[in-house]
């Protein structure tokens, strides 16, 4: 899949995950202070975002570490929006139900590149020559791989 196919669907993806941040943010404002709901709704929409991003934008099968790593690649929106919004609203005394949407324009190119990063990359090198292990050959002499599954033992193949 080429590099613009991926901006296009992160694109999309981007929208959709934006109107489930929205609609959740407008949810929980009704309930809470604007910082809070932002964080909220920040967090569901990034839980979605993953698995779509994952799936549609960059056909990649999902993984506890990529799920664990994908925080990172919010890690920059979420200071650039929250920071945006904190700034439009407190400082600018612009209106807390539009704020996130236009801080949220000035993060989506980073999170693009940093999201391509983190979901693309292969969960193991395999490439690289193996470096000393203790464990790992321990667990290769018991016959289970590194990361602790059964696997067959090379004498018994």
């Amino acid at each position: 899949m080429t590099v613009r196919l991926q901006m296009v669907r992160f694109a999309l993806v981007g929208v959709v995950n934006t109107g489930t941040y929205y609609a959740c943010y407008l949810f929980l404002l009704n309930r809470l202070p604007y910082v809070v709901s932002h964080v909220l709704a920040f967090l569901l929409s990034m839980t979605g975002s993953f698995f779509l991003h994952s799936r549609f934008t960059y056909r990649t099968r999902p993984t506890w570490r990529k799920f664990l790593l994908f925080p990172l690649t919010n890690a920059a929106n979420f200071v650039i929006t929250t920071s945006g919004v904190y700034l439009l609203v407190d400082v600018a005394h612009f209106g807390s139900r539009y704020a996130p949407l236009i801080a949220a324009a000035a993060a989506v190119p980073i999170t693009f590149v940093v999201s391509r990063t983190i979901l693309l990359r292969p969960d193991r090198v395999r490439d690289r020559a193996p470096e000393f292990d203790p464990e790992r050959d321990q667990a290769q002499d018991q016959g289970r791989d590194p990361d602790g599954d059964l696997r067959p033992h090379p004498s018994s193949l």
